[in-house]
């Protein structure tokens, strides 16, 4: 008896993951004019959107699927479908994903959609795949999530693009399955792509997303690039947080050493600054007082060396 009931208990484990997800949908220009409170009241919890691909290219009707998911008062995030084999390329993609990202309110983690490089060997699809990845997250803060089918996250990619959660894509299954991979859980599941939804005309896809697949509240940071001179105790001064804060938020292995031209986020919202161009005969003194602030918070603000040394034509930033 005890063996049944412990059989049950096991059977029931496995599917606790599946029973507590979210019903999403992913969609693209693909499925034309979406009616999105339809969407909403046939219990789909979750909505993505394809923002873009290539280094260039933007989905049809992405910025409708947005504003109508938004209207409808569904979380959404955002995924990007990546043509480049190699880091360099994958780093434009990102930037260009990452732009995109910077105009939107989204609620879920952004997604890299990583497929059809099946000529691609481990060490490749994981080193384009891992500078897409490390890319966005240095320009936006978030953490983002992998898109990729079973045989793509067994065969290809390594080890350390693990460290990113995983949208699985594995159709006409019960429960998705991570053997063969390097990953232990799964945030989203791709089951079909052929589910029907009221408010869509033909197929669409339909997945599964745990808790995970939802960006913490007050997770907003700023991206800010290092310059000379700058430490992370003078940041943490000048933004209002801690030196111990900036170290988690962007995994400093030693907090003493940042580089000059190193994207660094910021917690909070970015600070919105004035301009002024510095004219023959000005000195900081004389602006510091034009705008009642101190020459040290001019100078640390724009990585002055010399207070004493600025020139016509110039642009600062005033606090």
């Amino acid at each position: 008896m005890w063996k049944k009931c412990l059989a049950l208990l096991l059977c029931l484990l496995t599917l606790l993951p599946s029973a507590m997800a979210m019903e999403g949908i992913d969609v693209s220009v693909y499925q034309g004019k979406i009616d999105f409170a339809a969407v909403r009241d046939s219990g789909i919890q979750v909505v993505y959107i394809r923002s873009s691909y290539g280094s260039r290219g933007v989905d049809g009707r992405f910025r409708q699927n947005r504003d109508g998911a938004r209207a409808a008062g569904l979380p959404f995030g955002l995924y990007h479908y990546m043509n480049a084999t190699d880091p360099a390329g994958a780093r434009r993609e990102a930037e260009h994903f990452a732009q995109l990202l910077q105009e939107q309110e989204y609620q879920c983690r952004p997604v890299l959609d990583f497929e059809g490089h099946r000529e691609l060997s481990t060490e490749e699809a994981t080193a384009a795949a891992l500078a897409f990845l490390e890319r966005v997250e240095e320009l936006t803060g978030h953490r983002p999530m992998i898109y990729a089918d079973h045989s793509t996250a067994s065969a290809q990619l390594g080890a350390a693009v693990a460290e990113y959660p995983l949208w699985l894509a594995q159709w006409g299954v019960r429960e998705p399955s991570l053997h063969g991979t390097h990953w232990t859980e799964w945030t989203g599941w791709q089951y079909t792509n052929q589910g029907l939804v009221s408010g869509i005309t033909g197929y669409v896809d339909r997945d599964r997303f745990t808790d995970g697949v939802l960006l913490a509240t007050g997770e907003t940071t700023f991206p800010y690039t290092v310059r000379r001179g700058d430490t992370l105790w003078a940041l943490s001064r000048r933004f209002g947080t801690t030196v111990e804060k900036l170290v988690e938020l962007n995994h400093i292995p030693n907090p003493n050493l940042i580089y000059v031209n190193q994207i660094l986020q910021i917690p909070g919202e970015a600070p919105t600054y004035r301009t002024y161009t510095v004219r023959p005969g000005d000195t900081l003194w004389g602006i510091s007082r034009m705008y009642g602030v101190t020459v040290n918070q001019i100078a640390e603000l724009n990585g002055i060396r010399n207070p004493n040394l600025i020139y016509p034509g110039q642009v600062f930033q005033i606090p």
